[in-house]
């Protein structure tokens, strides 16, 4: 392989995990995000407690896309539970109504350039790595001892009883 190849092959992976990027839920901090956007809601007591028949008592947080809000509530097509002792639970887009009283902090999902620059430099370290040195067996052929097998044309196969 020619350097040039090699050099674009670098700059393309490097370009594919940019464009994947890296998402958190960051404070919004003030306002309602917009009707489509990714938001996750803490959970009060209150709301624990009101949603616990319906989604389960142990609930931190909601995650999921925004679908309607009112005055009174927000209706989230929920992707995925955070659980207060750790652990998640996928969801398929349910929807599901949450009183704003329920809630006691708002996220939105947004692009982090920070970490999507870490992984990229990662991302173009490893495909480096692997463009610059040969994929290499890690053994030698033959067994420990370092003699050759014999010739096994001698050897004969019998069905199992």
């Amino acid at each position: 392989m020619t350097v040039l190849p090699r050099v674009f092959a670098i700059g393309l992976a490097g370009l594919a995990v940019l464009l994947v990027g890296c998402y958190t839920l960051q404070p919004t901090g003030g306002p309602v995000p917009q009707l489509g956007s990714i938001v996750g809601l803490d959970l009060t007591d209150a709301g624990r407690m009101a949603l616990g028949g319906s989604m389960g008592p142990e609930i931190g947080q909601v995650e999921g896309r925004l679908v309607e809000k009112d005055s009174n509530e927000f209706v989230v097509a929920v992707t995925e539970l955070h659980l207060l002792r750790g652990g998640e639970q996928v969801w398929h887009g349910e929807t599901v109504h949450i009183k704003k009283e329920y809630v006691s902090s708002l996220y939105e999902r947004r692009f982090s350039p920070g970490r999507s620059a870490a992984l990229a430099a990662a991302g173009v370290g490893a495909v480096a790595i692997i463009a610059t040195r040969g994929l290499v067996g890690l053994g030698e052929p033959g067994d420990l001892s370092g003699k050759t097998p014999g010739d096994t044309g001698h050897t004969q196969r019998r069905p199992r009883p």
